[in-house]
């Protein structure tokens, strides 16, 4: 089968690398142009970029693919499916018709739930046990396709986003290839979605990052695995330094102290304990403004902290 790829994320990756060591015939690679990145604002090649051409594959990188001059060429190269993961641009009608196959994609959720640009990071921030990955015939709606395919698996406590979308990531690319699999000179069979049961996972933003003590132990811990790596949940010292919260686990303070939601008690273990609305937070790593992410007792040693701080808001 002749297959078009588009993907631009590292979640994409491993569907790319199990396509080029399948049976099928890879003829092209799609991904978003070179963008600015770093604060020197240099461009920057996408994962897939980087990984299909270290594979000799043929890259393309338009700026628009619905756009009428690439959908021309993407005629030319008459391909029998093409397969979206993780590609940043919603696909219209006249992309769509052109495999006879259909366009497959790979959702990192359980479909009709988390919807959107941020599945795996919402499904932790609401303390989800399970997730999975989803095959869909696209269409042009946003995750709305027909399922193909769908696998379940589980959120461990410790997940955050970053080790959980790995763990998706390769998961869905043997599934990619079943689904390929089953499409003989039409699309795969493929069963509607309940829309009625839909859920959405809106992109995050910034001002999600900032952590309110007034939540239970469970939400922020929740928050603070689910917002890696990007915004980061972020708090504050008193004198206002901006501190980033790595990673943390759940308990209740030694001796069940009675304290403001906030406040800081550093054990004789130099353990590093934030009291919150309801129970308390271990911090295990944490990364000051401007520095290097550091265990929680550097972090005591390095800046004097002490029992008794409270911790507060960003500015």
């Amino acid at each position: 089968m002749r297959i078009v790829f588009m993907g631009t994320s590292d979640f994409a990756v491993p569907a790319l690398d199990a396509l080029t060591k399948d049976k099928h015939e890879l003829i092209a690679v799609i991904t978003q142009p070179d963008r600015p990145a770093g604060r020197r604002q240099r461009l920057r090649p996408s994962p897939v970029k980087i990984y299909a051409q270290g594979s000799g594959l043929d890259v393309l990188q338009p700026e628009r693919a619905s756009a009428k001059p690439f959908v021309q060429q993407l005629r030319t190269l008459k391909p029998d499916m093409i397969c979206v993961v993780a590609f940043g641009q919603i696909l219209r009608r006249s992309v769509l018709d052109i495999p006879p196959c259909g366009c497959l994609n790979i959702h990192p959720s359980l479909l009709p739930h988390y919807r959107g640009a941020a599945p795996i990071q919402r499904a932790i921030i609401q303390g989800e046990k399970v997730t999975g990955v989803t095959i869909i015939l696209l269409d042009e709606g946003e995750d709305t396709g027909d399922i193909v395919l769908q696998r379940t698996v589980p959120i461990a406590a410790d997940d955050t986003s970053v080790t959980l979308s790995k763990r998706l990531a390769h998961i869905a690319a043997p599934l990619l290839l079943e689904a390929i699999a089953l499409a003989e000179g039409e699309p795969p069979p493929h069963t509607p979605q309940n829309h009625a049961c839909a859920t959405y996972a809106p992109k995050l933003s910034k001002e999600e990052a900032v952590i309110d003590w007034n939540q239970s132990a469970e939400v922020i811990h929740n928050r603070i695995r689910g917002l890696q790596p990007w915004p980061g949940a972020i708090t504050s010292l008193p004198d206002g330094m901006s501190l980033k919260l790595l990673s943390s686990c759940v308990g209740s303070l030694p001796g069940e102290l009675c304290i403001p939601p906030g406040t800081l008690h550093i054990t004789v273990e130099r353990e590093l304990w934030v009291q919150t609305g309801n129970g308390g937070i271990q911090l295990h790593q944490v990364q000051p403004a401007s520095k290097r992410p550091m265990s929680a007792r550097d972090f005591i040693n390095g800046y004097r902290i002490t029992t008794g701080i409270q911790f507060g808001q960003v500015h």
